[in-house]
């Protein structure tokens, strides 16, 4: 009798413990704030540039929905903002991505320009290292992993075990938790959650894009170095934009 009343202390505790641990959230909808430094985008020391600067904001702002279940994500655009500095448009602003994360496949739809294309891939392998950092996204603590993809593109995420989906905004994945967060250091590109929505999500909430020239990864990447071929110094930076 006393062994009976011992194991259930301890797994009262258990349960205790682990209902202290924290929240575990498996759906629901997260809103992500996108800022582009459009001040990186002019280098030259001139007073063409200079000139530029002063007419414009720092920073676009852009803002995309995340929903979330189990292990399936949908990602689009979110809320418009007024005088949203729309002659500084750049690649793939207006990217629809569906992952199914257990098949580990996604189907983007990228509006390149005048260009749509429809790119179902498998979804990006990344070499996550997991560091020791903690940071606080949108009421969630949060561990910071950091990665090179792309061969030279170094990212900087934030990731929480809260919610327990391995997802994250645009291509990011493959955490042990929701990334909140994704830093471009050199590239000037953040996304950070602003909030989530504990709001349940249902099977049709996640739309599969179906427009635009349907293609894999590789042959984008093929395509964009033929279109960006006489775009100088900006070809670079529209085709990392675009491939993210």
């Amino acid at each position: 009798m006393k062994k009976i009343n011992y194991l259930i202390i301890i797994l009262f505790g258990f349960q205790s413990a682990t209902a202290q641990a924290g929240r575990f959230i498996t759906e629901g909808r997260i809103e992500f704030e996108r800022k582009l430094n459009l001040y990186s985008q002019f280098t030259d020391d001139n007073l063409w540039s200079d000139d530029i600067k002063k007419s414009i904001p720092k920073f676009k702002t852009t803002y995309y929905n995340l929903s979330f279940s189990n292990n399936k994500t949908f990602y689009q655009p979110g809320r418009e903002i007024a005088d949203n500095n729309k002659l500084w448009e750049q690649p793939a602003e207006e990217n629809i991505i569906y992952t199914d994360l257990n098949k580990h496949q996604s189907i983007s739809q990228k509006k390149i320009f005048e260009k749509t294309f429809l790119i179902t891939d498998s979804t990006r392998k990344i070499n996550w290292k997991i560091t020791d950092e903690k940071k606080n996204i949108a009421g969630f603590e949060c561990r910071r992993a950091n990665a090179i993809i792309m061969d030279s593109i170094y990212v900087v995420a934030f990731y929480t075990d809260e919610i327990i989906t391995p997802g994250g905004p645009e291509s990011f994945t493959g955490l042990p938790g929701m990334i909140l967060g994704v830093a471009l250091p050199h590239e000037h590109i953040t996304w950070f959650a602003t909030k989530l929505f504990t709001v349940p999500v249902k099977e049709t909430d996640f739309k599969i894009p179906t427009k635009g020239k349907k293609m894999n990864n590789a042959a984008l990447k093929e395509s964009l170095k033929e279109s960006f071929s006489d775009w100088g110094k900006y070809a670079d930076r529209f085709k990392k934009a675009a491939l993210l």
